[in-house]
């Protein structure tokens, strides 16, 4: 049984989508990954954060890029939030949109 991808809303899905080609081609390479094999597909390509947030890591030729997800009961993989890095360290108030969602998402599933 395969895994199944969700986004948070449709805004989180466009700006996956509208990302640069090599990172949004990334993007797709990887996800068929996880629809089939589960969310963790280990370094270079996937990372917990713990409490249950995980990143996807893109890295392509116009830059680097982070989706941050998690995941349900069920199969379910739900990408929160996404952006393109600037700095070698994850902004802080792009981990703390992706916390706030997944709390979200978390109490509306249970």
């Amino acid at each position: 049984m395969d895994y199944t991808i969700s986004y948070y809303s449709e805004e989180v899905q466009q700006q996956i989508l509208n990302l640069p080609d090599t990172l949004a081609a990334r993007y797709v390479v990887l996800t068929r990954r996880m629809i089939a094999l589960g969310s963790n597909l280990g370094e270079p390509h996937t990372q917990p954060f713990g409490g249950g947030l995980f990143e996807l890591r893109l890295k392509g030729a116009e830059g680097i890029a982070r989706v941050f997800y998690c995941t349900l009961v069920g199969r379910r993989i739900v990408m929160l939030h996404s952006f393109v890095k600037k700095s070698n360290k994850t902004p802080h108030r792009e981990r703390e949109i992706a916390e706030a969602r997944m709390k979200e998402v978390k109490n509306e599933n249970t």
